[in-house]
């Protein structure tokens, strides 16, 4: 097996930089469509066979160093009780959002194989079916960025029910959160359990938060979930704050193997903060890959430059890759990253 981003994780010595891309598995590959036609997002996500076949897609496609489980962080929200949609141009819709005490309390922890069985099952599938080939990332939601979701009922523009819960009610808040932290928890050991070699929190909203803020009600819970993982693995656990730039100082002690990074700071910035204590993935924007492909070769040498001091390094871009996106410019990037990596260390 390819164990290149393993090691990098790990802060190992490999050949050449590895890569994945967020969002690998989507709407920007015209396989992918064949399949999500046969039924909605939701039925996708919960059919084992197809999730696992468009997990695989993008490694068939662009030689990435890593398959991510293709799934949806709200996923364990609705095994909470929550009841989900996906609205056509409104994306992810909870029409009954949680915003009193009774709502909190009514929620329940969802069991990993009885109640999201369809998620392990297709893990298991695909650990077969990657065996050896590349490793499998698994993923959840951080807490802060699934509670939007609950409190707001959906996507936001500001975010206003969830700040005016965190100052109005915060006890209410801390309790929200700490049912979301314990259901990640236990949804993250059954991906361990189920065969996931390695593990991203994806805190897609936290950049909206002042760095204050995100100290005191983000990142305690993210950390909490993290020393659990600890506590029973030693799989590579990636830690995402998108637009987290001004997050660094906190997000660096929050014990993950990696840090992901958006394309608002420099890796070798990163690099300066973080100094040897752990890997570091990312950074390049996804509307990079409309550069003309001198360009992009440009763009991709500059952020491997960058991250040369890492301790470890993953390519990815700082965001997932948009559905508009030519699949020939993601095989390109991943060739020129294995490409100027290797040369950068012959």
């Amino acid at each position: 097996m390819n164990t290149t981003f393993l090691k990098a994780c790990k802060g190992e010595k490999t050949d050449y930089t590895p890569i994945w891309i967020m969002r690998q598995a989507g709407r920007y590959l015209p396989e992918y469509h064949t399949v999500r036609s046969k039924g909605s997002f939701l039925d996708l996500c919960k059919s084992p066979e197809r999730a696992a076949e468009v997990t695989i897609q993008p490694v068939d496609r662009l030689g990435v160093d890593a398959a991510i489980l293709f799934s949806d962080i709200l996923v364990p929200l609705e095994k909470m009780g929550c009841p989900l949609e996906f609205q056509e141009k409104r994306g992810p819709v909870f029409p009954e959002p949680i915003r009193s005490k009774a709502a909190v309390e009514a929620l329940g922890i969802p069991d990993p194989e009885d109640d999201l069985g369809y998620v392990m099952d297709t893990i298991r599938i695909l650990r077969k079916e990657l065996a050896d080939r590349v490793p499998l990332i698994g993923f959840s939601g951080a807490p802060f960025t699934l509670a939007t979701y609950l409190i707001e009922g959906g996507s936001s523009k500001n975010y206003l029910t969830t700040k005016r819960m965190m100052f109005e009610e915060p006890t209410l808040y801390g309790q929200l959160l700490d049912k979301i932290t314990e259901c990640t928890i236990v949804y993250l050991k059954g991906q361990v359990a189920a065969g996931a070699q390695a593990l991203q929190v994806f805190d897609s909203w936290a950049g909206v938060l002042a760095p204050c803020d995100y100290r005191d009600f983000a990142y305690p819970y993210v950390k909490r979930i993290i020393d659990a993982l600890k506590q029973v693995t030693d799989i590579p656990l990636i830690y995402f704050a998108n637009q987290g730039a001004t997050l660094l100082p906190q997000t660096k002690q929050c014990g993950a193997d990696v840090l992901g990074f958006d394309w608002r700071i420099g890796l070798d910035e990163v690099v300066r903060q973080v100094g040897q204590s752990v890997s570091i993935q990312g950074n390049m924007d996804p509307l990079s890959l409309f550069l003309p492909a001198d360009r992009l070769e440009d763009r991709i040498r500059d952020v491997l430059i960058q991250a040369k001091g890492a301790r470890g390094h993953i390519f990815n871009l700082g965001h997932g890759i948009v559905p508009e996106t030519d699949p020939e410019k993601a095989v390109l990037a991943v060739k020129l990253v294995h490409k100027i990596s290797r040369e950068m260390r012959a």
